[in-house]
């Protein structure tokens, strides 16, 4: 009999899985709302509305190509909707397969066949969520920052975060051994005006400097092949040209295309030390953006344990993948999900001595501008 013909009618699917997850971890500590709703963003991180969404963009991978064996503890077939639960929860609570497992009824290996699946759904399903805008939006995002933050032509900041792991000792490398003698992968982003992901690379080690993972990105080589940040050049009122570019921290090298402050060697103009102020707060929309991502699906922020290095990246995608969605769908990130530390707590200040004359141009002809706006 061929697996086309095979039946899944004699198992009822469990429906009702919300109620009785409320009802057995509801009262599971006092930082639980005690409301429902609140209750419901609080375990997964998004609304119901939201929630719904996800479940409606995964369905049918999640029905055609179901997991083996996906029948919980009174024998009925798990549905797609608590599927989604079990893999939302793994991501949001970066706690223990185990663990989330005693929350839901289920047993270790099915909350791993659950959330990989799911993994590689939202993989294939959500990619629409991250992209590089068009033309009319790449405008709207430049009016947003110039508007904030004075800056002409400015499309998005960029960041990069460590993803910390263990690795087994045979796998040990120096280059996967950072300068926080931690083993980790890199993640940078770079965001718009609302800290949604436009693009990320990951994959990389995190013993590398930040400049260098810059140079490996895609969003490098289309920058630099004259493929993006290629948009309209905005003429000043000073009689300077403006081209399209992003803000980064001094980790980063100064790039016609890429501004980075002046370095703050305690001889600053007062014109440069106000540019640094203004081009930080527009820089710390990436910051803020990976507070939350951390923050939101915990899986990133605590030490993953001896990961897949081939699937972590699928991981770090789906998380900023399920971030976007988020944002798109108008839903609230809780005050209190986004950590309260730093993003990249434990790592120092990198400084990238790397100097492009035009960016160096580009950043003066900004600082004037700026001045003469007062």
């Amino acid at each position: 009999m061929s697996m086309s013909n095979v039946s899944l009618e004699p198992k009822s699917i469990e429906s009702d899985w919300w109620d009785n997850f409320w009802l057995k971890n509801s009262s599971s500590g006092s930082v639980v709302p005690k409301n429902e709703s609140e209750g419901f963003k609080y375990f997964f991180r998004v609304s119901r509305k939201t929630y719904d969404y996800i479940c409606s963009l995964v369905r049918e991978d999640l029905v055609s190509r179901p997991p083996s064996g996906l029948i919980n503890i009174e024998g009925r077939l798990l549905s797609v909707e608590k599927q989604v639960a079990i893999a939302l929860r793994r991501l949001a609570s970066g706690e223990s397969q185990v663990s989330v497992g005693r929350a839901f009824g289920v047993g270790q290996s099915t909350v791993s066949q659950v959330t990989w699946r799911f993994i590689e759904a939202i993989e294939e399903r959500a990619q629409h969520h991250m992209k590089w805008p068009e033309l009319n939006q790449v405008e709207e995002i430049k009016a947003k920052f110039e508007m904030s933050f004075g800056l002409p032509n400015c499309c998005g900041a960029i960041d990069a975060t460590h993803i910390i792991m263990t690795l087994p000792a045979v796998e040990t490398s120096d280059d996967w051994c950072d300068q926080a003698k931690n083993y980790s992968m890199f993640l940078q982003g770079i965001v718009d005006d609302e800290m949604r992901f436009l693009d990320i690379a990951t994959g990389w080690p995190g013993g590398m400097p930040i400049s260098r993972l810059l140079k490996f990105s895609g969003f490098y080589k289309l920058c630099e092949n004259g493929n993006r940040l290629n948009g309209s050049i905005r003429t000043l009122s000073e009689g300077v040209e403006i081209r399209e570019f992003i803000v980064g921290g001094n980790e980063y090298p100064l790039l016609p295309w890429l501004i980075t402050p002046y370095e703050d060697n305690k001889n600053l103009s007062g014109s440069m030390a106000s540019f640094n102020k203004k081009h930080e707060a527009a820089r710390l929309l990436a910051d803020r953006a990976f507070s939350q991502l951390k923050g939101s699906w915990r899986i990133l922020h605590k030490v993953m344990w001896r990961p897949d290095k081939r699937k972590l990246p699928s991981i770090i995608l789906v998380c900023c993948l399920l971030h976007n969605i988020i944002i798109d769908n108008g839903d609230k990130v809780h005050p209190d999900v986004p950590l309260s530390d730093h993003h990249d707590s434990g790592y120092g200040q990198e400084s990238c001595q790397q100097v492009n004359q035009q960016g160096e141009t580009m950043r003066d002809n900004l600082r004037k501008h700026l001045q003469h706006q007062k």
